[in-house]
């Protein structure tokens, strides 16, 4: 029997009746998604158990705290279902569907009946990418572009490879985590990767594991034919609360990936969105036990940078002391941002930029202030 996927939690029997009773409020304002692959790798028996935190409902998501569009990713529309903030990079959602949807998720707004950032017809973000050519960087995802059949990934891809000031086309990716048995039992997949991952143009996909258990021998399989194929792999992932925000699974998680050809790139902080207080962790505890894990590691894990994907720009933490907490914009939307070096008080109680002060300005309170505090 195939993979099945599964949008009513009432079908997941592991889950008690009651307990998906309570859920139901929680399904009113967040989209739920699995498949029978994922649930398979929970533990049922451990109520604490990371892959059911990553799937599986929770009522703390009701926690009034966060905005939808953490990032403001609504200012950097330039054509639908395509953004662009950086000179030279352009993302463009491609569907609204993923393989499951992961509880932390911070475009999880996009799967609401009622958002129009996605656009099925691609053709205005592709004729904006031709009209500008410092665009040398493709970022495709949604959604996730892998839960699109190849047929339809072999247009979407080669409409791209036809401009010919992109360089690098990047798919954004869970399916190997969520489902590897799409890549590893469609002949036709690594057809559609070997044809436009050149030696002059390579595709890079960027994967999200989360935590090591889900880089089972199926996922290794999937990871194993992407690279076959001729194409780069990376892994990014949040830093969670209950999931990996543990030094030894941390830990765990980079030497798997290392071993198997997927080095880590970026892991993020939490986005403050609306749902995610209950995986969010304070900037310099993710920032310790991060550092603190990458001393077990080979230099493909310690290479990984600690990051914060700001609305002004994607910001690198780069440093702690006892009084002193040091960021850098790894990229920025205002160019006169572009690798600029910032030092704020340490705060222990600090989750995002704003909550972190300037040295002599006023201590925050840390009520996230910058963000709507919306009832649900």
């Amino acid at each position: 029997m195939g993979v099945k996927y599964i949008t009513d939690i009432g079908k997941i029997a592991e889950i008690p009746e009651q307990e998906r009773k309570r859920l139901e409020e929680v399904l009113k304002h967040f989209s739920f998604r699995t498949n029978s692959y994922y649930l398979s790798l929970i533990n049922w028996n451990d109520p604490e158990d990371p892959i059911r935190k990553i799937i599986i409902p929770d009522i703390r998501e009701l926690d009034a705290w966060g905005d939808l569009d953490a990032s403001n990713e609504a200012a950097n529309y330039v054509a639908p279902g395509c953004q662009h903030k950086y000179p030279h990079t352009v993302v463009i959602l491609v569907n609204e569907v993923c393989g499951g949807y992961c509880r932390f998720c911070f475009r999880k707004r996009i799967f609401h009946e009622d958002n129009d950032e996605f656009s099925r017809d691609i053709s205005g973000a592709l004729d904006y990418v031709r009209k500008v050519p410092r665009i040398t960087n493709v970022l495709l995802t949604g959604g996730d572009p892998l839960v699109l059949s190849s047929k339809k990934l072999d247009k979407i891809i080669g409409a791209v490879r036809e401009i010919d000031h992109v360089k690098i086309i990047r798919i954004g990716t869970k399916i190997p985590a969520f489902n590897p048995l799409r890549i590893i039992d469609d002949p036709r997949f690594p057809e559609v990767i070997s044809r436009y991952s050149t030696k002059q143009k390579r595709l890079y996909f960027l994967v999200q594991f989360n935590h090591p258990r889900e880089i089972t021998d199926e996922a290794l399989h999937a990871v194993d034919i992407i690279l076959k194929a001729g194409a780069q792999i990376a892994n990014q992932t949040p830093i969670l609360r209950g999931i990996n925000d543990d030094p030894e699974v941390l830990t765990e998680l980079m030497r798997k990936l290392s071993h198997a050809g997927v080095p880590p790139y970026y892991f993020f902080q939490c986005r403050p969105t609306m749902g995610n207080r209950l995986f969010t962790v304070p900037i310099t505890e993710a920032y310790s036990k991060l550092e603190e894990a990458k001393k077990a590691v080979s230099g493909l894990g310690k290479r990984a940078k600690y990051v914060m994907s700001h609305a002004t720009g994607k910001i690198e933490i780069v440093g702690l002391t006892d009084k002193r907490i040091y960021l850098k914009y790894h990229r920025a939307r205002n160019p006169r941002d572009e690798s600029r070096f910032m030092v704020f008080a340490r705060d222990d109680n600090a989750y995002w930029l704003e909550d972190l002060r300037e040295i002599g300005q006023p201590v925050k309170d840390h009520t996230f202030p910058h963000l709507p505090q919306r009832e649900i």
